[in-house]
């Protein structure tokens, strides 16, 4: 955090003057790269066009995709 680096205060405080848990301070976002699963599912929807969420969804799962 800025608060921290800028003034001596401790991690518990800067994020109780911010109004956030501490754990929101230890957190990083984890992004997977999708590209796979998007060229994938670009692919299922091409050759079938009228399935929906549940359908594509679960011939993602049985092709092994989590």
């Amino acid at each position: 955090m800025q608060l921290r680096e800028s003034h001596c205060v401790t991690i518990t405080m800067s994020c109780a003057i911010v109004g956030l848990s501490r754990c929101a301070d230890y957190y990083q976002s984890k992004l997977p790269d999708d590209s796979v699963i998007v060229s994938v599912l670009s692919a299922i929807t091409d050759r079938h066009l009228r399935w929906g969420f549940p359908k594509c969804f679960n011939r993602l799962r049985k092709l092994g995709y989590k």
